[in-house]
């Protein structure tokens, strides 16, 4: 029998050590490792610093790119959940990892005028975690068709 209640003091003391260590941050914003712990109440906000780029004339068949850039400046960290296009020929590209508080990022569109003539526009429309969480961002430009062809 003494053996058991020593077994069930030595448990007891071990959960309360583990309670102990697993609660010792507190309310603290932030650990030791220097990682930032976030609130429900922090949230993340996007802002472009252009929402939409004119590529003026581009010759049928080029491939041309523009950076839209956007910084977070909200509390939490920003996640880019999609950046879809309006149509096949307009790709996006962008990173999928968190951009902290006061970070920046780059959101890379490419237009392909293959096939395309006269005047263009075209929508990307960017889904995040944001406050705003949808942002629609726009590039146009005139299609001409190469005279040399």
């Amino acid at each position: 029998m003494c053996k058991r209640s020593l077994q069930i003091s030595f448990f007891i003391v071990l959960v309360a050590l583990f309670a102990a260590v697993s609660c010792n941050s507190g309310s603290s914003k932030s650990s030791d490792s220097g990682v930032k712990a976030f609130s429900a109440t922090d949230t993340a906000s996007i802002f472009f610093s252009e929402y939409e780029h004119d590529f003026g004339t581009v010759t049928q068949g080029e491939k041309v790119a523009y950076s839209f850039s956007f910084e977070n400046k909200g509390n939490a960290p920003l996640i880019i959940l999609q950046a879809t296009t309006t149509c096949g020929c307009t790709v996006s590209k962008y990173s999928r990892k968190p951009v902290p508080p006061g970070g920046s990022g780059t959101i890379e569109v490419i237009f392909d005028s293959s096939d395309r003539n006269g005047r263009q526009t075209k929508t990307i429309t960017v889904k995040s975690n944001a406050t705003r969480s949808l942002v629609l961002l726009r590039i146009t430009g005139e299609v001409t068709i190469n005279s040399n062809n």
